[in-house]
């Protein structure tokens, strides 16, 4: 009997030697770098590191942004200020349709100045014109606005 008990013992013994030696390969291949999941680790940490690098760059570049979008903002406040004063200073002159009124007014009383006046007074447009002698003035649009 104790012969037997020793087959067995033995035979079990190798039935655990031999699923140790199963399970050593399994493991090995599982963490194999190149194929296993092992490999799969590796790679997803180089992924992750370069991300992390990515995210810096990106978080740079749009403190870059904010920084430059800031400072327009602000330019386009004080522009926006000084139109609201420029619109608010627009209330003192008069209104535009008297001054459309007074110059159809004098163009027309111009024209029948023209007419009325002799053939022999009025300019051909064929003649050059005479050079003038003397100062000359210039009356400027005041519609037209300034620059600053």
């Amino acid at each position: 009997m104790e012969m037997i008990a020793d087959i067995l013992l033995v035979a079990g013994a190798l039935g655990a030697g031999f699923y140790c030696f199963v399970l050593a390969r399994r493991l090995n291949r599982f963490n194999d770098l190149e194929q296993g999941v092992g490999g799969a680790v590796a790679v997803l940490s180089s992924q992750v590191d370069d991300l992390n690098k990515s995210l810096v760059a990106a978080r740079a570049m749009s403190d870059g942004s904010t920084k430059s979008l800031e400072s327009l903002t602000g330019r386009a406040e004080t522009v926006a200020q000084r139109l609201e004063l420029m619109m608010a200073s627009m209330h003192d002159l008069p209104a535009e349709a008297p001054r459309r009124r007074r110059a159809n007014e004098e163009s027309d009383a111009l024209a029948e100045a023209l007419n009325a006046a002799p053939k022999s007074d009025r300019k051909s447009l064929d003649e050059p014109e005479k050079p003038s002698s003397g100062l000359m003035f210039v009356r400027h649009n005041r519609n037209q606005s300034r620059v600053a």
